[in-house]
């Protein structure tokens, strides 16, 4: 089984690195960091790099495509054709295509989330639906056939364990789940809208609004709504893009 994992430069480490270290697990798995083209990806924090191991077009067909998300450069990454093209086509062939945080907006972008609901970071909800897809507010984690989103950053460790579960069986995750220790006990219980305080959600949404800032947005940002204009200018005439 080949397992791609979309880096691109901006994105949150944890997104990507926290399912990688479940996903690994799996017997006969051979796992892909892809990317434009192989080299060191720059993260969101500026300080920690990964490596992509392979190009778009090293990985025509992976089994599973994994899309993570990123604290500013979301829109950078919902703009880039190449990318967005290569989602399309890999799409139509994976066994599942997983997004992790706001990784579901680059899916949404695609277009592979029109019709689906789905789950991203609870900052990000609301532009889910902009995009045509149906926001599951108080989900971890989604499914839709073969479609799986995960809420903020953490959720991507809970979306590989379910992924396991799915193609390997209860016993294989319940054993990876043991021997990476995932067995959370927060000393705080703010992790979720619902349960934290309004004076921590407040802060909260000032700190990742001041975060997702990003002089690229003013390019980005038009690239995205003229290409989502176009997309309901083209329902309406019933061309519709071919995403199951």
């Amino acid at each position: 089984m080949q397992i791609a994992i979309v880096l691109y430069p901006g994105l949150t480490a944890l997104d990507a690195i926290g399912p990688y270290e479940v996903l690994r697990l799996i017997p006969d798995c051979e796992l892909r960091f892809v990317s434009h083209e192989p080299g060191p990806i720059i993260t969101d924090s500026g300080i920690l790099v990964l490596g992509a191991t392979h190009s778009y077009d090293e990985t025509p067909a992976p089994d599973v495509v994994l899309v993570p998300g990123s604290e500013a450069n979301t829109t950078t990454a919902m703009a880039d054709n190449r990318l967005l093209a290569w989602l399309n086509t890999v799409h139509k062939t994976s066994r599942y295509t997983l997004s992790v945080c706001s990784g579901a907006m680059v899916l949404a972008a695609a277009g592979i989330l029109d019709g689906h609901p789905a789950t991203t970071h609870w900052v990000a909800q609301s532009m889910l639906a902009k995009f045509g897809a149906k926001p599951q507010h108080d989900k971890r984690i989604v499914q839709s056939g073969r479609i799986v989103t995960a809420a903020g950053v953490s959720a991507g460790i809970d979306l590989a364990l379910f992924m396991v579960g799915e193609i390997c069986g209860r016993e294989r995750a319940e054993m990876i789940q043991l021997v990476v220790e995932y067995d959370p006990q927060p000393p705080f219980h703010s992790g979720h809208p619902n349960k934290a305080s309004k004076t921590v959600y407040t802060l909260a949404r000032a700190e990742v609004l001041q975060r997702a800032k990003n002089p690229r947005n003013a390019i980005s940002v038009p690239v995205i709504l003229w290409r989502n204009a176009l997309v309901r200018v083209r329902k309406t005439l019933g061309i519709r893009r071919d995403n199951a």
